[in-house]
């Protein structure tokens, strides 16, 4: 198969892209014309430039594809009213999907574990928990996954073949910025003062790029998968990244102090001041987390998860160390 990766230069797209090779698929890479490619190596790929504003450039890039995974999905910024910003996401997502010719067997939109509800009683969540209708928090993280999520199931509702991937809390190499991952840098440099308690579910970001590559090539139509990893507690993950890093376990924090922080901190960002460090997404990853059910994957896709959290932290913590992000740490 010919796949098309909007997003290969982001942690999560640069594992699917690598996964889509290493199956003997050929890979066209989407980007934008400011990104870095050289963070790909030397993998190989055929470069399309394209933007998610523009529906004739993305139009243009994914012609010829079989398939296309899209990992660049909207991600909420720096604090904006939640409606501007779930209107931004979905009129990108809108552009996206009228660029998909008849000729893609599979549009693969990368999605987020939020956009589930809690399951009752506290078991682990699987695909099938969504909510009767918008969620009533208006967090932006969690309206713009809710609202891209939603309209990727409207989207094969109406004959699109849309497939839904949704990797777990995703630690691995090749996370520029960081992202998922700056929960790790912090812990290791010392500068996370505290972290709210809390369930998730964490998968390595090689086993989620493999599984979307799976759902491009077999996932059903209209359906969602979960590539997961270990269940763990944040205790558990904070533990583990200190005793990797050799640095002291940061406090544990009520969430109710943390949404409190980060208020303050986008009040100080309002007057003029730097950006929250407790953002309004991190207080909306802290207050959903919950342990995720991936077998609905493994059985129809043959997903599996090849690490567990030790291993998938330990190789995270290497690869921030390796391209210097850890130059501060005891």
């Amino acid at each position: 198969m010919r796949i098309a990766i909007v997003g290969a230069t982001g942690m999560i797209g640069n594992h699917a892209a690598r996964a889509a090779v290493a199956r003997g698929h050929e890979v066209v890479v989407v980007h934008r014309a400011s990104s870095r490619l050289s963070v790909l190596g030397d993998l190989p790929f055929r470069s399309a430039v394209a933007d998610l504003d523009d529906r004739v450039s993305l139009t243009r890039a994914l012609e010829g594809a079989d398939a296309v995974i899209n990992c660049a999905g909207y991600y909420p910024g720096t604090p904006r009213p939640w409606r501007e910003e779930v209107a931004t996401a979905t009129r990108q997502m809108e552009n996206f999907y009228a660029s998909c010719g008849p000729g893609l067997s599979r549009i693969v939109y990368v999605g987020g574990a939020i956009a589930l509800r809690r399951a009752p009683d506290g078991r682990p969540a699987d695909e099938g928990m969504s909510y009767p209708g918008r969620p009533g928090d208006t967090n932006p993280y969690l309206q713009v996954k809710w609202a891209m999520d939603d309209q990727a199931l409207r989207k094969a509702a109406e004959g699109l073949p849309v497939v839904v991937g949704i990797p777990a809390m995703t630690f691995g190499e090749h996370d520029h910025g960081p992202t998922t991952g700056q929960l790790l840098v912090r812990i290791a440099d010392r500068s996370l003062p505290a972290y709210v308690r809390g369930r998730r579910n964490v998968v390595y970001a090689g086993d989620a790029g493999r599984g979307l590559v799976l759902a491009a090539e077999s996932g059903r139509v209209g359906e969602r998968y979960l590539f997961t990893g270990t269940d763990a507690t944040m205790d558990e993950i904070a533990a583990t990244a200190a005793e990797l890093a050799g640095v002291p376990v940061p406090r544990a924090m009520p969430l109710a102090a943390a949404r409190l922080a980060s208020r303050l901190q986008e009040l100080k960002w309002r007057m003029g001041g730097p950006p929250p460090v407790v953002s309004a997404t991190a207080i909306a990853v802290m207050a959903s987390g919950q342990f995720l059910d991936g077998s609905k994957a493994r059985r129809e896709l043959g997903y599996a998860p090849t690490l567990g959290l030790r291993e998938t932290l330990s190789r995270a913590l290497d690869w921030f160390r390796a391209e210097g992000y850890l130059r501060r740490a005891a």
